[in-house]
């Protein structure tokens, strides 16, 4: 695309609730400029707002089921965005969707509920049955597991209890801190195997690390759908009036 000659380039300015983790966030960042200049092209890129929050809290709110608690706090971040102007406002998790998208539901600011591209995105590839990791929360989460179906026909499935755990405990000790471990890549490669094996058609890397450790590299046949990308696709497409 030509380079705009009028200055200052007028743009959407796109506000980002991010901290969850500082990992994710900084992938945000890097995933929606990269998209916009691919656009612009030249020295353009994102007009974009961060609210960084404390990952301490929102691990005391996830681990403690303090939910109220979490959406009190993520509440006067919002605002904080909403002050500085972000025309369109994106969650950098998974979880914490289940506390800013009832914030979301009072305002009158755009939200991209992180599930809506990611299950176009399913939707478009004909698949009906996928596999789904997360922080347990979201894997356990029916409200996220009805949005998909009711909005997309996707039936979600998750990993066993056991699993469940093992994919749970990688986020929260190892990919939140940008701690990369082969062993780990090799765990969850192995639970997507085994969920692929039971009947998995895709997978849903539904919590914004994930894609670090693991990608469609991995396992070409089998579609992964990287909800950090498609998240930020989106917001992209939305900045740009598409």
């Amino acid at each position: 695309m030509t380079t705009p000659t009028a200055r200052p380039l007028p743009q959407k300015t796109i506000g980002v609730l991010g901290g969850m983790s500082n990992q994710a966030t900084a992938e945000y960042y890097r995933l929606l400029n990269e998209g916009l200049n691919a656009q612009f092209g030249g020295w353009d890129n994102g007009e974009i707002v961060i609210v960084s929050v404390n990952f301490g809290n929102i691990e005391h709110f996830v681990r403690q089921n303090e939910w109220d608690a979490a959406q009190r706090y993520l509440s006067g971040k919002v605002d904080a965005l909403e002050r500085a102007g972000a025309d369109v406002i994106l969650c950098v998790s998974n979880t914490m969707h289940r506390v800013v998208e009832p914030i979301m539901a009072e305002r009158a600011t755009p939200f991209i509920h992180i599930a809506d591209p990611t299950g176009a995105a399913m939707r478009a590839a004909g698949l009906s049955r996928v596999a789904l990791l997360g922080t347990m929360a979201t894997m356990l989460s029916e409200d996220l597991r009805r949005r998909y179906k009711e909005r997309f026909g996707v039936e979600i499935m998750v990993p066993s209890d056991a699993d469940k755990a093992t994919v749970d405990r990688i986020i929260f000790d190892e990919l939140v801190r940008r701690d990369l471990r082969p062993e780990s890549k090799a765990q969850y490669l192995e639970i997507i195997d085994r969920m692929a094996a039971d009947g998995a058609q895709g997978v849903i890397l539904g919590c914004t690390e994930i894609f670090l450790l693991v990608d469609q590299a991995d396992r070409p046949d089998f579609p992964m759908f990287n909800t950090t990308a498609l998240h930020t696709d989106a917001a992209v497409a939305f900045a740009l009036g598409e």
